[in-house]
């Protein structure tokens, strides 16, 4: 038992993070004949330039390893005008930390020199974590004051500014809001904490219900600026929620009113998930344009995701009831939840 508690910790403590490794942002200015992309990167795609192995590139490594580097993203990041390949200069900028643990990023400005007609923009994109489906890098276009957004991904890595993409960028922030959920591992423990508490589907309509108008509303105030917390304080308020909810599957007897009244409680840890769910855009960048058809594209996405979810395990447990060991099942889950909510309570309170 200790032996398998030990690895479980090991698990949740490196999967919990995940979907913020593979994350890059870009910003792309037109102007002239240049074109500027500020970019910022897991640091892992080349670690081997990393020669202090701090997890970020410091100016000094990328002016000492300036001509290694170029070669590296000349095979990367290709970019075209009236199908002329641009040459670039390449230079480090101020570091962002991209996600809730530092130093797993680093940015850098590569200036391309257009030779063509700067309409005739053309961007090919393969800097991504290699085999890793849900790598993606949300780039923001700016050109003749007007902003567009870009998804780049790994079956998607060529963009085009004489193309229209309003279509691609909405389901590309579909993509990305499904991909964060279910790779958000401590948001869908919340969720599957949920329903080892039993109850039949009116059950489950109201929590999911209380929890997805929730998340909506703090994800919108959040992306949109009006409310923000410390990603600290969030982070940490998450995993409590899972611990509590949890805890209150195992200690509470009596579960005919608890299922009653948890969508008030459900509502109010929905706030908290919502503000996270907004750091993704906040660190990415809501795009300057289309606003409110991205962020409704990334939270559809998220809901898509947490029904991908929900729908089957809640079917489990179902069928769960005809077993007679059905109960413990249930609360060896919620013991589970317990632990790792207040291990990440501690690792994100006092280490991240």
């Amino acid at each position: 038992m200790k032996k398998l508690l030990i690895l479980f910790f090991f698990l949740i403590s490196n999967n919990v993070f995940a979907h913020w490794s593979d994350l890059s942002a870009a910003e792309i200015v037109l102007g002239g004949k240049s074109a500027q992309l500020t970019l910022t990167f897991p640091t892992r795609l080349t670690e081997q330039f990393d020669t202090d192995k701090n997890g970020v590139l410091s100016s000094q490594e990328v002016e000492s390893q300036n001509a290694a580097l170029q070669v590296f993203f000349k095979q990367k990041i290709q970019v075209f005008s009236s199908a002329q390949s641009a040459n670039f200069r390449l230079e480090s900028a101020p570091q962002k930390n991209l996600g809730p643990k530092a130093n797993t990023h680093s940015t850098v400005v590569l200036t391309f020199a257009l030779l063509g007609d700067t309409k005739d923009f053309r961007i090919n994109y393969n800097l991504f974590v290699e085999g890793v489906s849900t790598a993606s890098c949300v780039a923001t276009l700016l050109y003749n004051g007007e902003a567009r957004e870009i998804v780049f991904r790994p079956d998607s890595r060529e963009f085009a500014l004489a193309e229209k993409t309003d279509s691609t960028d909405f389901f590309g922030f579909i993509k990305l809001g499904i991909e964060h959920i279910l790779t958000g591992y401590d948001h869908l423990l919340f969720v599957l904490t949920l329903l080892m508490l039993g109850g039949g589907l009116p059950y489950l309509l109201k929590v999911i219900t209380a929890f997805t108008v929730a998340h909506s509303i703090s994800l919108s105030l959040a992306a949109l600026n009006i409310v923000h917390l410390p990603s600290r304080f969030v982070e940490s308020g998450i995993a409590l929620t899972i611990a509590f909810v949890a805890a209150e599957n195992l200690l509470r007897k009596d579960t005919t009113a608890l299922t009653r009244s948890r969508w008030g409680l459900t509502f109010a840890f929905g706030l908290i998930h919502g503000l996270e769910f907004a750091g993704v855009l906040e660190d990415i960048g809501l795009p300057q344009t289309n606003v409110a058809l991205s962020l409704f594209g990334f939270n559809l996405g998220v809901e898509i995701g947490q029904l991908a979810v929900v729908i089957p395990a809640f079917a489990l447990l179902q069928l769960l009831k005809r077993i007679s060991w059905e109960a413990r099942v249930r609360q060896s889950i919620s013991f589970f939840a317990v632990c790792a909510g207040l291990f990440w309570f501690f690792e994100r309170a006092l280490f991240s």
